[in-house]
């Protein structure tokens, strides 16, 4: 049976290792969070399955390490940043916190961050503010790479481009993060170094024949957007919506021809009671919610569930059983400790 790990362990670990790699401890804290919580949520591509990635591009110097992001821009209700290569959990965490402040406000907010780093599982963004009350949106797409082929195109173009939306609700909010193409680049990576094939025809070859072979990614294949070769026309035309959203109103993406990994990201804060009221907001909500879950299932043994509902299922479990790494990941946390010559997480 695989070790456990509490949370707080994987957290003060990860923080540790991060400020040892000359991150501040603010931006450090933050990050290791945002990693940790991915893995509650069993987004084990994109939680600390990350982190000796990070800590090299820190050591290359492709993530700053010290500094804040630069306002480009503010408009009261909307504002652009500069994140400046800084860790993209924090200053993202830092938009989502600036956002909803300024819905309080206005009603709703929002933040542009350009040249952001990596910013991992959106879906970390998500459960804090909209416990409290806020709709919030986290949209993300990455100008550096091309991964994903425009429908009915060979040629990728595109990326996974992200949308994330935490939608209030009783008890537990609506959690929604889905990549506009049909697999993430994380599942395909993991997929090639595991030596099997991805779970359904999600990628197209060199000469556009639809395939589950991730061996294709870097020889001429693409990922499919959502909808696929059928269909593919929805998730093509949400990837360029995810783009205008980042990478146009941050005014720096694919046009600016970068090569760092990272992101260009916006957030957007809504507050429902500036509309119709919170109240009437959940009433709605809350009544929609139960006529899903109520729906009659294809599969007595599989009922309809939410989006995010399994996700915060995991987490509850994980904080009162710890958290099970996915194969591989503890033993690199150990190679990092070792590294920088801090103890490793010990198991629950």
């Amino acid at each position: 049976m695989p070790p456990r790990y509490t949370p707080a362990a994987l957290r003060a670990f990860t923080t540790a290792l991060l400020t040892k790699a000359g991150v501040p401890e603010e931006a450090a804290v933050s990050t290791a969070r945002g990693l940790v919580e991915a893995d509650l949520y069993g987004h084990t591509t994109h939680g600390l399955a990350q982190l000796a990635g990070y800590i090299e591009e820190i050591e290359n110097g492709a993530m700053t390490a010290q500094g804040r992001p630069e306002v480009v821009a503010d408009h009261g209700a909307v504002a652009c940043w500069d994140a400046k290569r800084l860790p993209g959990l924090w200053t993202t965490a830092l938009a989502v916190t600036e956002a909803v402040a300024r819905a309080e406000k206005f009603g709703i907010a929002a933040i542009a961050l350009r040249r952001s780093h990596h910013i991992a599982c959106l879906a970390a963004f998500l459960e804090e503010p909209a416990r409290q009350g806020y709709l919030i949106l986290v949209l993300s797409s990455d100008p550096a790479e091309s991964r994903v082929a425009p429908f009915g195109g060979i040629t990728p173009v595109l990326m996974p481009d992200p949308i994330a939306a935490g939608i209030p609700r009783r008890p537990d909010p609506i959690l929604i993060d889905v990549s506009t193409s049909i697999t993430t680049m994380g599942m395909v990576g993991r997929s090639r170094n595991e030596g099997r094939k991805l779970g359904g025809l999600w990628l197209q070859d060199a000469d556009g024949r639809a395939t589950d072979d991730p061996n294709v990614i870097g020889n001429g294949g693409a990922l499919l957007p959502v909808g696929g070769q059928d269909h593919g026309h929805k998730g093509f035309g949400l990837g360029l919506l995810v783009e205008a959203l980042t990478q146009g109103l941050g005014g720096y993406g694919r046009a600016d021809k970068p090569t760092d990994w990272g992101a260009a990201v916006t957030v957007l804060a809504i507050a429902p009671q500036h509309f119709a009221g919170e109240q009437e907001f959940l009433r709605q909500m809350d009544f929609t919610a139960e006529l899903c879950l109520a729906a009659k299932p294809r599969d007595p043994d599989a009922p309809v569930r939410l989006p995010g509902q399994l996700a915060v299922a995991k987490k509850r479990q994980a904080e009162r059983e710890g958290v099970a790494l996915h194969p591989g990941i503890a033993e690199k946390l150990a190679a990092l400790a070792e590294k920088f010559g801090i103890a490793p997480p010990e198991a629950a």
